[in-house]
């Protein structure tokens, strides 16, 4: 629709490399032997002598993957190919105290199955720990592992140990247990195994280790750790036409819930391209036409997650070092010198084939570099890039056959996990490994019961309501032929095109003209103004010489999307000289039997950026003021992000406040937001002569580590910054984090099998968290695959509502995003808090004009 350049919509984006000194690229150089693919290599600098890499760019650690400290004890490795420590983190007690029923019993009862499967741990059955020493000390982890596992009669063959840490399933005969073991060369070792005490199931010790012999009951059954999951790259399928390969695979984690401990599990994909890192440094040489080769291929590889072929790790690419190869030294820890080349091919069997190639970087994160670890060095032709290209991304066909695969119904979902669960039952490994523990899993998915909210009904222009079918919670059909709830008048407006583009603009033009009359929009006739051509620079000075005080809006018909256009524009009209702006790619324009169907959603975009209304539902609540808070990081300046914050300013939550903050690494987002509230309340003031009675405060973008932190310390700000309105203001308020990266799914039995749940289904028990006030919320519908609902974690609630007030609330505002006719995932102030974040961080990078702030223009 609109002229956006393309980017990652969620998560982390692509971190700026460090400037590196370096020459200008000389003319390619040879391959010292030719790649695999016979594709000439990328060019270099004459390579500089031989040197030492603790000297150069080389790490002092060695470039394979790192040393895995602890590995038995370990959860998984972290993006990165860092491994995390093996801990399972219990979910901090965010449940306030007085909330005693946290769940409703508003609307239709639905019969469902969940994706977990129901544990039994061993009636006051407790796991045996065990502290091992050895005398004299042994540093080298391999062997004392070997040292006790050696003793597999006395021990029993299920255990779990990381090299000083023993836990059994039984006790041992004695208290301390001592034998004699030795070293390959033949030196006594004496062991002595003392018992400590016993992990009792329930505690965090406990859940630490169940989930410490999942990951080996995963590895049993044959797949393998690559980034956070295990796949199968043995069951691998090709997509045809681009050839990504798609590893199947799972995602678990065991939890005590509502209904007792259980192993959630879902299925997951690893998708990797099909050519190495090299091979696409190859094609972007063989492709170049001018610029900077070096410069280019950093642009396109920094940032993205590579898998290693040779030990299935990911890693992030941060830098690329021109200057260091395969022929360059490092130093082993033995503190003998070793090439990279002669290291992968005594250490993986690796033959490297080009020697002229640089190396990627991928650096600690901080945590890691606080205990002593350095950058990585990666071979690029030992490397492939994870993930989908953009390329990719915009090819139907291509994203249609990957679909195919990633894209599982909830009846292929659950015969995926009874599958699983299947073969772990038939897997003598792993059935040794749960007796051995006491432990069993149910031989079925979890049944739960949910409730279904209903329809709303919605209202347009003149007071006119009506429905939408359930199962689709789309209304795109019914609200043909209706006014918009609200239409401020547009008088004063301008449309820019290229010459190139002089037609799809006119065409615009009337169209829009056509299609407003009947959604009671009031359009005069714009000012056309023709560009000579499509440059970035010719667009600005015509909105230089254009845009004046009276101006109510933009529109742009851009030749193409073009990312710096998009960004200079957007930058003009939001912080330059504010004024809100369409951009409309051209291409989207020249399907002339789609023209209305695009002109009627610009019209109520165009309709929103004055400050209208498109539709409304019934909020029973008065005097209430709902705001949606997410944050984006800043492409444009590592270590930086942007808080959105965006308000209601009306009884009927049609009209929003917007704000953004600035947070560096290590600052407080809060301490921005507060400024952002104490605008939004002067403002609610001003357009309703009162301070709201209640705020609710749906926060986005938290990750797992964040929880308490939002819980006890941005509340406690919050609760602060309404007392600078008013010494004596204190409404009712209720803090709910929202989270749409979950693993939980749910399955509604319908004639043909398993399918998804309606729009307005509510899971609040059994699979909820004792120690949190939380619900789960199906709101949107979709039509391939399983659904995925959004879980909700109310931190603080101070407000009076019943559980089932706030979740139909929540549900309500699900409706209320005027970017699509029906449901969305979240509540519709989140969004437009994503929407402002994503524009902030991607194409501005600064503050938008305060004139902007109530009117929807980020759209």
């Amino acid at each position: 629709m609109t002229g956006r350049a393309r980017g990652r919509a969620r998560g982390r984006g692509s971190r700026q490399p460090q400037q590196q000194q370096q020459a200008a690229p000389g003319a390619p150089r040879p391959a010292a032997a030719a790649a695999p693919s016979q594709q000439p290599p990328p060019p270099q600098q004459a390579p500089p002598p031989q040197q030492q890499a603790a000297a150069a760019a080389a790490p002092p650690c060695q470039p394979g993957p790192p040393t895995r400290q602890m590995a038995s004890m370990s959860m998984g490795a972290a993006q990165g190919g860092r491994p995390r420590r093996g801990e399972y983190v219990a979910a901090p007690v965010t449940r306030p105290s007085h909330v005693m029923v946290k769940h409703g019993d508003y609307g239709n009862r639905v019969c469902m199955y969940t994706n977990t499967f129901a544990m039994s741990l061993g009636e006051g059955r407790a796991i045996c720990q065990y502290h091992v020493n050895y005398t004299p000390p042994v540093e080298s982890r391999g062997l004392r592992m070997r040292l006790v596992n050696e003793q597999k009669e006395m021990l029993g063959p299920v255990k779990i140990f990381d090299g000083m840490i023993l836990y059994l399933g039984r006790k041992l005969d004695q208290v301390k247990t001592e034998y004699m073991g030795q070293t390959k060369e033949g030196d006594n070792i004496k062991v002595s195994i003392e018992f400590t005490g016993e992990v009792q199931p329930g505690t965090q010790s406990y859940m630490q280790i169940l989930n410490i012999m999942m990951r080996r009951n995963l590895g049993a059954l044959g797949m393998k750790l690559i980034g956070k999951n295990y796949f199968m790259p043995s069951r691998k399928v090709v997509e045809p036409q681009y050839g990504y390969e798609i590893y199947p695979g799972y995602t678990t984690a065991i939890h005590p819930f509502d209904g007792g401990v259980q192993l959630i599990c879902d299925v997951a994909h690893k998708i990797l391209r099909p050519h190495s890192v090299l091979d696409i440094m190859y094609d972007m040489h063989r492709n170049a036409r001018g610029g900077n080769f070096h410069e280019n291929c950093t642009k396109k590889l920094v940032g993205e997650i590579v898998m290693t072929t040779y030990n299935n790790k990911t890693y992030r690419i941060d830098d690329i070092s021109w200057d260091v190869h395969p022929t360059n030294t490092f130093k082993q820890r033995d503190g003998t010198d070793i090439t990279f080349n002669e290291y992968y091919k005594k250490q993986y069997d690796k033959k490297l084939e080009d020697m002229q190639q640089p190396m990627l970087i991928s650096r600690p994160k901080k945590k890691d570099e606080r205990e002593g670890a350095g950058d990585l060095l990666l071979v690029p032709e030992l490397c492939r890039l994870t993930g989908i290209s953009e390329e990719a991304r915009a090819d139907f066909m291509v994203m249609k056959n990957l679909s195919v695969f990633t894209r599982v119904s909830p009846q292929g979902r659950m015969e995926r996990l009874i599958e699983f669960l299947t073969e772990m039952q038939k897997n003598e490994e792993v059935v040794k490994s749960m007796e051995g523990m006491g432990l069993a899993f149910a031989n079925g998915l979890t049944r739960i019961t949910g409730r279904n909210l209903g329809c709303e009904r919605l209202v347009q222009g003149d007071g006119q309501q009506f429905g939408y079918v359930p199962k689709e919670a789309d209304w795109s059909r019914e609200m043909r032929g209706h006014k918009l709830k609200s239409c401020p008048p547009l008088q004063h407006w301008s449309i820019l095109f290229s010459r190139q583009n002089e037609g799809q603009a006119r065409d615009l033009h009337e169209t829009l003209r056509r299609v407003s009359g009947a959604m009671g929009m009031r359009l005069g006739d714009p000012n056309m103004v023709k560009l000579p051509d499509g440059y970035t620079q010719t667009f600005i000075n015509a909105l230089r010489q254009n845009v004046t005080d009276r101006t109510q809006l933009v529109v742009c018909v851009l030749p193409s999307n073009k990312k710096d256009l998009y960004d200079s524009i957007k930058k003009f009209c939001c912080c330059e000289k504010p004024v809100p702006s369409q951009c409309i790619i051209q291409r989207t324009l020249n399907k002339k039997q789609m023209l209305m169907s695009v002109c009627t959603k610009v019209a109520v975009q165009m309709n929103c950026k004055l400050g209208g209304e498109v539709w409304a539902v019934d909020i029973p609540p008065k005097g209430l003021m709902v705001i949606g808070i997410d944050t984006y990081h800043d492409s444009a300046q590592k270590g930086r992000s942007i808080g959105a914050f965006v308000a209601s300013t009306n009884n009927t939550l049609t009209k929003y406040y917007s704000r953004c903050c600035f947070q560096t690494t290590g600052q407080e987002l809060m301490s921005g937001l507060q400024i952002c509230m104490r605008d939004a309340l002067k403002h609610y003031m001003e357009q309703n002569r009162t301070l709201p009675e209640r705020v609710f405060i749906y926060r986005d973008g938290v990750g797992d580590g964040q929880v308490d932190h939002v819980a006890n310390s941005e509340v406690k700000q919050i609760m602060e910054c309404f007392k600078t309105v008013g010494t004596d203001y204190a409404p009712k308020t209720a803090v709910i984090i929202v989270t749409k990266r979950i693993n939980n799914r749910f399955f509604e039995p319908q004639r043909d099998g398993l399918g998804n749940p309606l729009p307005g289904t509510v899971v609040d028990t059994v699979v909820t968290r004792p120690e949190w006030y939380d619900f789960f919320l199906v709101s949107q519908s979709v039509r391939q695959g399983t659904v995925s609902p959004t879980h909700y974690n109310v931190v603080h609630d101070s407000s009076g509502m019943s559980p089932n007030h706030l979740q139909r609330l929540t549900y309500k505002l699900c409706h209320l995003y005027y970017n699509w006719p029906g449901t969305i995932r979240v509540p519709a102030p989140c969004q437009y808090a994503h929407k402002l974040a994503f524009l902030v961080g991607q194409s501005l990078h600064r503050d938008p004009g305060i004139t902007l702030s109530d009117k929807l223009f980020f759209l």
